[in-house]
């Protein structure tokens, strides 16, 4: 199955809360397909007993996106019911505690890292070579305002988003056209990990992710081959 008319069908990662089920929300809404993954199994039984009534394919999935097989399965899942996506979002990522770089442990270091960089790159593995096959798709790997600029005390996270835009960009110089890539900084949102940097009182200050969505949403189904490799932010 491919978007039929103006219906998407869109892969999203980390959908159990904040931007990722705001997208969720949204994109279901207006119509287009979403199959979405995230580790919380709790959270996916209830998207899946929300939006996948009356014996429909479950649309969501658990996966950790740093276990290879578990991103190889869903990824084969999702492929075999409704065809390869027209629009991969890599949003699922974490933060580091407020720390300088030399007092964060190896571990903590580590799953920055391991999490927003090899986890994005396992489900580019597994689902882009079917993207390719059917010879179209958009690719939005979900940057930070700390990818194109840095803060104290982030260092790891600051990292991790860098790396983010240069594999983006890179490659945007490999996939076939008109198959797209790019990085977008999605700007600030109060989301459960926006309080672990400024608390429930400083991230109470940014938008939604409900607010965010109405606006950032359609400006991603809108990204095409014109703006591949690009750094894009979200409105």
């Amino acid at each position: 199955m491919a978007a039929v008319g103006n219906r998407e069908v869109l892969a999203i990662t980390g959908v159990s809360t904040g931007l990722g089920l705001a997208m969720v929300n949204w994109y279901i809404s207006k119509g287009h397909l979403v199959l979405g993954c995230a580790r919380s199994a709790q959270k996916i039984n209830q998207l899946n007993e929300e939006f996948c009534k009356g014996g429909k394919p479950k649309q969501f999935s658990v996966v950790d996106i740093l276990n290879e097989a578990d991103v190889k399965r869903w990824s084969q899942d999702v492929i075999s019911s409704f065809g390869a996506p027209t629009f991969l979002l890599n949003n699922a990522s974490i933060i580091n505690s407020n720390a300088c770089l030399w007092q964060i442990s190896g571990e903590e270091f580590n799953s920055v890292i391991d999490v927003n960089i090899k986890g994005t790159t396992n489900v580019i593995r597994h689902f882009v070579p079917e993207m390719i096959k059917a010879g179209k798709g958009v690719v939005v790997n979900f940057s930070s305002g700390w990818g194109r600029s840095v803060a104290a005390h982030k260092a790891p996270y600051c990292a991790s988003k860098w790396a983010i835009e240069g594999l983006s960009k890179a490659m945007a110089l490999e996939l076939p056209i008109p198959l797209t890539c790019v990085p977008l900084n999605p700007g600030v949102i109060n989301t459960p990990m926006l309080e672990t940097t400024f608390g429930k009182q400083g991230a109470a200050m940014y938008r939604s992710p409900e607010e965010w969505a109405r606006d950032a949403c359609p400006f991603i189904l809108s990204i095409d081959h014109s703006q591949n490799g690009m750094s894009l932010t979200a409105p």
